[in-house]
């Protein structure tokens, strides 16, 4: 499958939680030869306000799917769309 535009995961260096949903998202992001896109939110005032107690926070064309853990379903739905939309008549 060719490339699907990243997912953008908004977490914090020192994050236990958010290394985990980042190794929980691995095996999706082969399945669908997606890329995530990672923010420390500590390095930009306004995700660090917007997000602070919620990191991790995984999200889709400015869609939060999930934070804390890993809402396998919700992303893989998420990337399903986003593969059809970008190669309409292949599913």
């Amino acid at each position: 499958m060719k490339k699907v535009a990243p997912l953008t995961l908004y977490g914090r260096a020192w994050c236990h939680l958010c290394d985990d949903m980042r190794a929980a998202l691995e095996p999706l992001l082969v399945e669908f030869g997606a890329q995530v896109l990672v923010v420390d939110i500590d390095t930009d005032p306004l995700l660090e306000a917007r997000y602070n107690e919620l990191v991790p926070v995984l999200v889709c064309d400015g869609v939060e799917l999930c934070h804390y853990h890993l809402d396998a379903e919700r992303v893989r739905a998420a990337l399903a769309a986003r593969f059809v939309a970008a190669y309409p008549g292949s599913s």
